[in-house]
């Protein structure tokens, strides 16, 4: 059996392939007590290859093999596309999309579509990586039986991937997530870092709420859900809701930089559209999971 990585070369994607490469090689390897486990909803699949895409470059994770794959490849002359082509070569297997093409509908909608009816076709089980974008911020919080109301191009994207995954691949896992953070990599992180030291200018939001979490946390729920029996919707948040400026001091205090340094501003005050308070409420799937995502306060203490 094959776990196929799409998206392998990005942040998540390539933490992703890590995890399930030490995971085959040791048993002391991240994340391999919670994928195999012993639980009434757990079906361990032996994963011999550990396969990745990658759009523009492969990514620096030991992917056993990588694979260039442009998901906006609608299709060759034959009529069949480049997912759906790379899918039947790779199958059987465990898809996980862990594909970012933000507010690009070719990628992030089309593309994501791609991958479930190749999956759907060739009798792959799939996870699709979605996000709190599919919400408008209208409800205090929102857990797994809410519905999508996206009011940003990105989340409507995201909210048409989810409906086609849940028609095309009904027992499929869809996982909605927030910012992800790591330990300097994400973009996230970055973009505090040039604020702190003056190399950009802008504004981290006060008015601005998102649950983030670990990458190593949730590439660990990933596979625990790829390697389960699992299916619907699951929430894979952490259970620290902080303001991006808060999110900022956090990171700026464990990098050792004066977070006095970082501008704080209003979204409400911003003509670009966007949800203000996205909670995640995933208490349901966090009961299932063996997996434990932390919280922002709690994997950004400082050092």
């Amino acid at each position: 059996m094959r776990l196929v990585i799409i998206g392998g070369s990005g942040f998540l994607g390539g933490e992703l392939i890590r995890q399930a490469v030490a995971a085959e090689r040791g048993p002391a390897a991240p994340g391999r007590e919670a994928r195999e486990a012993a639980a009434p909803d757990r079906e361990v699949r032996e994963v011999r290859e550990v396969v990745a895409t990658y759009a523009t470059r492969p990514g620096d994770a030991p992917a056993d093999r990588w694979y260039r794959l442009d998901l906006r490849d609608a299709g060759q002359p034959d009529g069949v596309d480049a997912v759906d082509r790379l899918i039947a070569d790779l199958a059987p297997c465990t898809l996980v999309n862990a594909s970012s093409g933000h507010a690009d509908w070719a990628v992030t909608a089309d593309g994501a579509i791609r991958v479930a009816a190749a999956a759907a076709r060739h009798g792959c089980r799939l996870v699709h990586v979605s996000t709190d974008a599919v919400f408008s911020g209208d409800r205090p919080d929102y857990d797994e039986t809410c519905l999508p109301d996206p009011i940003t191009p990105y989340g409507a994207a995201k909210a048409a991937a989810e409906t086609a995954v849940r028609l095309l691949v009904p027992d499929s896992v869809i996982a909605r997530t927030s910012l992800i953070i790591g330990d300097g990599g994400s973009v996230h992180e970055r973009h505090v870092h040039d604020l702190a030291t003056g190399r950009r200018t802008g504004v981290l939001f006060t008015d601005v709420v998102r649950c983030p979490v670990h990458v190593t946390d949730l590439a660990a729920a990933l596979l625990e859900l790829a390697d389960s029996r699992a299916t619907g919707i699951h929430h894979l948040a952490g259970p620290d809701a902080v303001t991006r400026h808060e999110l900022g001091v956090l990171i700026a205090h464990r990098d050792g930089l004066d977070p006095t340094r970082l501008p704080a501003g209003h979204h409400a005050d911003s003509p670009r559209p966007g949800p203000l308070t996205l909670r995640l409420n995933g208490t349901t799937t966090q009961s299932r999971l063996r997996t434990r995502l932390r919280g922002a306060r709690e994997f950004l203490e400082a050092r």
